[in-house]
């Protein structure tokens, strides 16, 4: 089994474009304390969502020291804007070894979506990304961790090859579908050194019965 860790921004948030995305802004200094922690274990996977300009401006130089590989999942409707991923930092981030996925366009739950809306979203978010970035983009990350049967089906047809959750569990690494644990500005070394070695209990049974709830629904 893997743990997959998902960071979302580093450093000092400027302006929250959602309520509550402060939460889960690290500090440069614990996300540095966390990479020292992870750096080779086998085990962890990382991963950084929402695209933030963040990502290659204090992650990538991190990563690179410490001979760590990420993969980025950036938002198509984010690309022209100052304070996220452009598409040549997408590009910087493929030439330094970097994977690049999909975080859909607009940053909004893909449950529920019209068919319309499902393709901006799926489709015309991954084309977008894959011209900016220069490469394919073959993963896909939920937005605000909703999902149900319907939209696993849609990713399924539209051929992703693997898809990241926020069910905070650990998960096969042949997988389809991968659980992650979204680290958070309360999170610490400690923390984080929980996760991985603790062995599975109670509350991750709860969060792979939620997960199935989801994907039956």
């Amino acid at each position: 089994m893997i743990i997959n860790l998902c960071f979302h921004g580093i450093g000092t948030i400027v302006t929250e474009r959602e309520p509550g995305e402060s939460r889960y802004w690290v500090t440069e200094r614990s996300f540095l304390d966390i990479l020292d922690e992870v750096r080779g274990n086998p085990q962890v996977r990382l991963s950084f969502d929402d695209g933030n300009r963040s990502d290659v401006a204090i992650a990538l130089p991190a990563l690179r020291d410490r001979e760590l590989r990420a993969s980025f999942f950036a938002l198509a409707g984010r690309l022209d804007d100052p304070a996220s991923l452009s598409p040549s930092d997408l590009q910087e981030l493929r030439r330094a070894g970097m994977a690049i996925g999909s975080h859909g366009w607009d940053h909004v739950p893909w449950r529920g979506l019209s068919d319309d809306e499902a393709r901006r979203e799926l489709v015309d978010a991954r084309a977008a990304l894959a011209d900016a970035s220069g490469g394919a983009i073959e993963d896909a990350a939920f937005p605000l961790g909703r999902y149900d049967r319907r939209l696993l089906g849609r990713l399924k047809r539209v051929g992703y090859r693997t898809v990241y959750t926020s069910d905070r569990f650990p998960a096969s690494p042949s997988a389809w579908l991968q659980a992650r644990y979204s680290v958070t500005a309360s999170d610490t070394v400690e923390s984080i050194r929980a996760v991985i070695t603790r062995r599975p209990g109670a509350r991750d049974v709860r969060n792979v019965v939620a997960s199935a709830v989801k994907r039956m629904r």
